[in-house]
């Protein structure tokens, strides 16, 4: 097979869940797939940055996905796979599109807009693709309902998860101290948006009765400049801890040193935090809805994102040393094997098998 791949969002500096699935999922099908060869295809303003890289394998190329190029590339390839469910402007043999999540076409998470440019891109995608990779039953569903996309076109691959390695008790300790993070917290890992539900984990963590603090690790995005209200306003805000963007060795301690993750999201395509929190050994409460209660199964307290006082008491008891929060740990040690992305790239490369018979 000659497989052509979006891989501009690969390369992102601070990659969000789409930059994750991204490298990861090109990592793994070259290393799962080494007799076929992937265009690795970036748009201008990643390409010159990809040719200063080196070559990810021996079975790639890398190709500029620009307009004047396209009909070179159309040749080149069996298949193209857009990876941000978006396609080139020309037509494949086979096509496929991976779609994350459709949130910004049914609430107001973006600006009128953007939801306008993304609607109809997604429209426009769902138009052209021969098959649709949905990174969740909750997306597949949302899909189907949304763009009116056949389900018997729609696979379902969910995402692995990057794993956090162990980190030795006397680095940890330092890690506290030279972060002032020595007495329990609670972790919240995520884009201070309105989407995320942070007003509310806010409102929950008020009325904690656990000495505790809240550590947020994440950027800025829609609606954040409420959230900093909010953090300034509150009566907890001596204890509420703001760290904007982390890398990822800073979170992998975050993740170590943390009691629990709280990440009640009002809507998520997948929810990569909870199963990174759960390779940790950290117990882990979120929402009761969207794609969060199919990643988390029952390895996780789950809530009414709506319901401040539940928030609230579940992290409670998440923090509370006994059965529940053993329960808890192991329970997501034991979940969080089951997603891996060598078999997202397996049940990627049936897709295109599929498609190519």
């Amino acid at each position: 097979m000659r497989i052509g791949l979006d891989a501009s969002y690969s390369l992102d500096s601070s990659p969000s869940g789409v930059g994750i699935y991204s490298a990861s999922i090109i990592s793994a099908l070259l290393a799962s797939s080494p007799d076929d060869h992937f265009l690795l295809c970036y748009r201008a303003n990643r390409f010159f940055r990809a040719m200063t890289k080196p070559r990810n394998a021996r079975n790639t190329s890398r190709y500029p996905l620009e307009d004047l190029m396209l009909p070179h590339l159309q040749k080149r390839v069996d298949l193209f796979h857009g990876l941000n469910q978006r396609l080139p402007s020309c037509s494949f043999p086979r096509t496929v599109a991976t779609f994350h999540d459709l949130f910004v076409m049914t609430a107001d998470y973006s600006t009128p807009e953007f939801r306008l440019r993304f609607t109809k891109l997604a429209q426009d995608t769902a138009r052209r693709a021969d098959h649709i990779i949905a990174v969740s039953q909750y997306t597949a569903g949302r899909v189907a309902e949304l763009l009116s996309y056949p389900p018997e076109h729609i696979s379902v691959v969910h995402h692995g998860v990057r794993r956090v390695p162990r980190i030795a008790d006397d680095e940890l300790r330092r890690f506290r101290a030279a972060h002032d993070l020595e007495a329990p917290f609670i972790l919240y890992v995520g884009t201070l948006q309105k989407r995320k539900n942070v007003e509310r984990l806010l409102e929950a963590f008020e009325h904690i009765d656990v000495p505790t603090r809240l550590v947020l690790a994440g950027s800025d995005g829609y609606g954040s400049d409420r959230i900093l209200d909010r953090m300034e306003t509150s009566s907890a805000a001596a204890r509420i801890r703001r760290l904007g963007y982390v890398d990822r060795p800073l979170l992998e301690h975050l993740y170590r040193a943390a009691s629990v993750l709280a990440f009640p999201s009002l809507e998520e395509g997948f929810g990569l935090p909870v199963l990174e929190a759960m390779s940790a050994g950290l117990p882990v409460v979120t929402s009761n809805r969207s794609a969060l209660a199919e990643v988390a199964g029952n390895a996780a307290l789950l809530v009414n994102p709506e319901d401040a006082y539940e928030i609230r008491i579940a992290i409670e008891e998440a923090l509370e040393e006994g059965p529940t929060r053993r329960r808890l740990i192991n329970a997501g040690l034991q979940r969080e094997q089951e997603f891996g992305w060598f078999k997202a790239a397996r049940e990627t490369l049936r897709v295109y098998r599929r498609l190519l018979e």
